[in-house]
């Protein structure tokens, strides 16, 4: 029977037991989440495959991986809207959990700032080693009137936000930098590049500064919010552009959800 969950909770997976409520008290090492509205999801297979290969890094195999994700799909509520997170936990025995979480409000605009530092990610190509560097970036953000955080690298071109994925416009050209293991393969990213794909889009896979894309259409995406228009890139910078062809893509990542999978 599916447990029915109310509020924010974090379980542990033991093999003989299954999920077990615990205090969060360890760190974690790997991530990956999705947002979770009435029971479907977007690219449910994808976000799993991202984890498994992540957490196989660290020595968890996909035979362990796969009874834990049964009970998580069982477990997840069918009802509301969340944003649950998969981990694997430091320690020296690695363990994977669960933390179901009340989605927070979806936007689809973004304000952002350039972070202060230079990239500081020691595994980019990872959600969640980097969590500790990247959560003050964009809380320093966030403090400045912004929504997330845009990370630079050290020739002062944007590489994609502390928490989000990159893509902007030129002409009729959609542009992203390459996935050359500076970046996270993020889930979200993957969709729209595949959708640009199956219209005869040309992708370009570059980078550029701040000052070159305050001037056009950029979006940050993510699998909590989609896409996101950024408005604003703070002072100093021009004001972006009306977006003009971000709704017709957002509309696509709607279409994209799809009910969890029995198991």
């Amino acid at each position: 029977m599916q447990t029915e969950i109310h509020a924010s909770s974090f379980s542990v997976w033991h093999p003989c037991a299954g999920l077990v409520a615990e205090e969060n008290a360890e760190s974690l090492v790997v991530a990956d989440s999705w947002l979770l509205a009435d029971g479907r999801v977007r690219a449910y297979e994808m976000h799993w495959a991202r984890f498994t290969r992540a957490v196989g890094e660290f020595g968890v195999e996909p035979g362990a991986v796969r009874p834990f994700r049964a009970e998580v799909t069982e477990t997840l509520p069918r009802t509301g809207t969340w944003f649950p997170r998969v981990e694997l936990l430091a320690g020296t025995q690695p363990r994977l959990a669960l933390r179901v979480r009340p989605a927070p409000p979806l936007r689809e605009r973004a304000r952002v700032r350039v972070a202060d530092v230079p990239d500081p990610r020691t595994r980019p190509d990872l959600k969640g080693p980097d969590f500790p560097l990247l959560e003050p970036l964009r809380r320093c953000a966030q403090e400045q009137g912004a929504d997330e955080a845009v990370l630079l690298d050290e020739h002062g071109r944007a590489v994609e936000g502390a928490f989000s994925s990159l893509l902007w416009w030129q002409d009729d050209v959609l542009c992203t930098p390459a996935e050359d293991g500076r970046i996270l393969p993020g889930v979200t990213r993957r969709l729209l590049l595949d959708r640009a794909e199956r219209l005869g889009v040309t992708v370009r896979h570059t980078r550029a500064t701040p000052a070159e894309l305050a001037g056009r259409e950029v979006w940050i995406t993510s699998a909590l919010h989609g896409v996101r228009a950024v408005t604003d890139w703070g002072p100093g910078l021009p004001v972006p552009p009306a977006p003009t062809r971000v709704d017709e893509w957002r509309a696509h990542l709607t279409d994209c959800l799809a009910p969890l999978p029995r198991h």
